[in-house]
């Protein structure tokens, strides 16, 4: 085994995906798939169950993973013991507030691990050589590589009367007390009901909304992202379909630097494979002719 397969492993059991491991990793899903069975191969044991959501690690892995995390971690922190002197490019990196966290590691921890970059992270609106944001944020004069889509869920108090709901609809949160999000970038909600909302509370972070949440003060709308794994709220579908695009954000006017090239080339390479599969086809299919109808003379 090698220390490639025992980070792609790490990564997988913390997914519970070969997909999201893949993403966070930088490489494509067999690469990942590939890594598992030499490591399953060389142990003689199987490492997780695969299931059509993605995987439940078996005992063998649970029994793998601390061992793998430290071996890992401090090959990273004898790596980073020998590094000093080089030039590095500098990657100025706008984020929007209301990434979701575990994405944002994925996103962040293989560009702080190359030797060549120096990264300074910056808010969405100073300058900076590429944003993290949603494309409903994106400027005219900026390209955008989409990354992920994830769909806006309703987060609600344990004991609140609408859990009993399994989904609402924007009716049902009317004259209900809501937690606004300061930076929010979507209000599709707003007035979707037919009466104004109440708003309860304005919240600074993504945190501080849940934390509301889940003190009982009112209702809130998030990105399905910042509730992962929360079992102090209570999370629940609407069924007004809200969704958000969020991807790389770059100016058009000047060609990018090597980093943000570097950045580019691997966000595309790992790009969700339904995109990727679309756009072949978009390529491959040509436009279907008309079909003429005919007229067979009768007897």
């Amino acid at each position: 085994m090698d220390i490639r397969e025992l980070r792609y492993f790490s990564a997988v059991f913390e997914e519970r995906s070969l997909t999201k491991a893949a993403a966070r990793c930088f490489v494509s899903q067999p690469s990942i798939s590939l890594a598992i069975a030499n490591l399953e191969a060389e142990l003689g044991a199987e490492l997780f169950l695969r299931h059509r959501k993605g995987v439940v690690p078996l005992e063998a892995a649970e029994r793998l993973q601390p061992i793998a995390r430290r071996i890992v971690d401090e090959a990273d922190a004898a790596r980073n013991l020998f590094r000093h002197g080089a030039p590095k490019q500098v990657l100025k990196l706008g984020l929007m507030r209301t990434l979701d966290g575990r994405r944002v590691t994925a996103l962040l921890k293989p560009l702080t691990a190359r030797r060549d970059l120096k990264l300074h992270i910056v808010a969405p609106t100073e300058p900076a050589d590429a944003r993290i944001v949603a494309k409903s944020l994106v400027g005219d004069g900026e390209h955008f590589l989409s990354m992920w889509s994830e769909r806006y869920v309703a987060a609600l108090p344990l004991a609140h009367p609408l859990t009993l709901k399994p989904r609402l609809r924007a009716a049902d949160l009317a004259d209900i007390a809501m937690i606004d999000r300061c930076h929010c970038e979507h209000s599709a909600l707003a007035g979707r009901g037919g009466k104004p909302r109440e708003i309860a509370a304005i919240a600074e972070t993504e945190d501080w909304a849940l934390a509301l949440v889940a003190a009982g003060v009112g209702v809130a709308i998030v990105p399905e992202g910042v509730v992962h794994n929360r079992n102090d709220v209570a999370v629940r579908e609407i069924e007004l379909t809200l969704k958000r695009q969020v991807g790389l954000a770059y100016p058009a006017s000047h060609a990018p630097s090597e980093a943000l090239k570097t950045l580019i080339a691997t966000l595309r390479a790992t790009a969700p494979q339904k995109q990727r599969a679309a756009a072949r086809r978009q390529k491959r299919v040509p436009a279907k002719p008309e079909r003429r109808r005919v007229k067979v003379p009768s007897a």
